[in-house]
């Protein structure tokens, strides 16, 4: 049978490990979403510029003004199609990073939630007579704040939700305005 301090120390350094694996997970992920990040700028600088090379060479060889603006315009769609994509990939980096660190968090805690809870029940069974309300009071702070976690989880999930959804939106608007005005743009 083991004290109650060398029980605490164990599961203090339980959880010190336990932080600093998810911190090390968090930081590696956190790596990567940068690296998709500057992978995708570099890819869109390299294609902007390739792009706006082939363009100025076709504006610069119109013979009138009316083929001038007629390329210029047909530039338009294209370009927020791609300013589009572009912010649709990004998201979805984002979107990923997000949930990888949910995922992590969630995990942590609960695992953290298990190993004091454990705590929790070995010492209760070493504990001395008349401390039983003690033990009632921590078990219910425990379930307390794992029920309030749940909920700020759920609420967190429901925002990343509707951020999506009016990104979606707002990218479906943009998109029809985008063609109303290359449409016009041709006339």
């Amino acid at each position: 049978m083991s004290t109650f301090p060398e029980q605490f120390s164990a599961a203090t350094k339980a959880n010190f490990e336990a932080q600093i694996a998810m911190l090390t997970a968090l930081t590696n992920k956190t790596f990567e979403s940068v690296e998709k990040i500057i992978d995708l700028n570099m890819n869109v600088a390299k294609a902007s510029l390739e792009e706006s090379t082939a363009t100025a060479k076709q504006i610069l060889a119109a013979k009138d003004p009316q083929e001038f603006f007629s390329l210029t315009a047909a530039q338009a769609q294209p370009s927020a199609e791609k300013a589009i994509a572009y912010g649709r990939h990004l998201a979805n980096i984002a979107s990923a990073a997000q949930a990888e660190f949910t995922k992590a968090a969630e995990e942590q805690i609960a695992e953290t939630n298990r190993k004091v809870i454990a705590l929790v029940e070995e010492v209760s069974k070493n504990a001395p007579a008349g401390s039983e309300s003690a033990v009632a009071f921590v078990k219910s702070t425990i379930g307390n704040a794992s029920a309030g976690f749940e909920q700020f989880s759920k609420t967190t999930k429901q925002a990343a939700e509707t951020l999506e959804a009016n990104m979606n939106t707002a990218t479906s608007q943009f998109v029809q305005a985008a063609e109303k005005t290359a449409s016009r743009a041709k006339k």
